[in-house]
């Protein structure tokens, strides 16, 4: 899926795709305004709503209710570097959740593609051209 990523002003930066937009932007210590997550935060976000949606599936294929679930997401940074170094996922279950679905909902949440792509990450080709017109 081919996104267009485009600068609409100060310091934001959309990707657009199919008929959604997503908008970033930095705090104001950063120069922009903070009217939308900085590109860093939307990265995490998708590692959490990822497994978030592998979680949902799985508690739907088996008719389990997700009221009272959630995930909590904790990235460990390296105080050095300032890079992530493990991000930590727990999922909260309500104490009704079927003891039997514990660990395979936990299998459930490691099927994510985001966090799939981290164990084989792709190459990355950048490169510049010209804009005809």
């Amino acid at each position: 899926m081919q996104m267009i990523i485009d600068f609409p002003g100060g310091a934001r930066v959309d990707a657009h795709f199919g008929p959604y937009t997503v908008s970033t932007d930095q705090p104001p210590q950063g120069g922009g305004v903070g009217s939308a997550p900085t590109p860093f935060a939307t990265f995490l976000a998708s590692i959490g709503t990822c497994a978030g949606i592998y979680v949902l599936g799985f508690c739907r294929q088996r008719g389990v209710p997700t009221e009272g679930m959630r995930i909590l997401q904790d990235p460990v940074y390296d105080p050095q570097t300032g890079m992530v170094t493990s991000i930590r996922l727990e999922i909260q279950l309500p104490k009704d959740f079927p003891e039997k679905y514990r660990s395979a909902v936990v299998r459930a949440a490691e099927q994510c593609l985001v966090k799939k792509h981290f164990e084989a990450p792709p190459k990355f080709d950048i490169a510049t051209s010209t804009v005809a017109g």
